[in-house]
């Protein structure tokens, strides 16, 4: 009869061997994970070559109509004219998605949402933007500074727009957030008085 210790020694499982489909599936990541990084050096060295210039807005016409304000609830319809200046040689932009607020005070008086457009190298686009305001409600300080306004002949608005971008370079596209912001509009209840352009503030994220 074997010592007891060599039986333990005997009873003892061997060691299994790694599977060849673990070190498969590890190349096959590895793999997949450096292409993925060569393709964002390439995006970042193409995108540091072409130096892209910073996108350009202004409102160039702003006018209120069908305006009433009765028991402190608004409607009206609001008229803008956006241009847009794309200056870059080698870089157009698809616009996916846009949001458009009109606010004053603060206060949101309408929203709307814009169909999408491709805007080529080198390219201004005149964008009308049409948004109502509809049984909105106003409050306080909101519904009387908006009676002044009206009796002064313009109103003080801003408006804020949303949008979710790619930008095209070669084969490649970079997707961004566009805000643009444009403040302290003296937009008319007539469209027989003048409106002055106002550049509007940029933000790419």
């Amino acid at each position: 009869m074997a010592p007891p210790q060599q039986q333990q020694q005997q009873q003892q499982p061997q060691p299994v061997g790694r599977p060849q489909h673990s070190w498969l599936m590890r190349c096959i990541a590895l793999t997949a994970l450096g292409l993925i990084i060569l393709t964002i050096l390439v995006v970042i060295i193409i995108w540091v070559s072409v130096q892209p210039r910073r996108l350009k807005y202004s409102m160039e016409h702003g006018s209120i109509s069908a305006y009433n304000l009765t028991n402190d609830v608004l409607n009206a319809n609001f008229h803008f004219v956006l241009r847009a200046n794309n200056p870059n040689k080698r870089v157009s932009l698809y616009y996916d998605r846009i949001d458009v607020s009109v606010l004053y005070e603060d206060q949101i008086l309408s929203v709307g949402g814009f169909a999408p457009f491709y805007q080529p190298r080198r390219n201004v686009t005149h964008l009308d933007l049409h948004l109502a305001a509809k049984n909105q409600k106003v409050y306080g300080a909101v519904a009387r500074d908006l009676k002044v306004d009206r009796a002064s002949g313009d109103a003080d608005l801003d408006v804020k727009i949303r949008a979710k971008i790619r930008f095209k370079i070669g084969v490649f596209k970079i997707h961004r957030k566009l805000k643009v912001l444009c403040e302290s509009l003296r937009v008319p209840f007539t469209s027989s008085k003048g409106f002055q352009r106002v550049q509007c503030d940029v933000d790419v994220d």
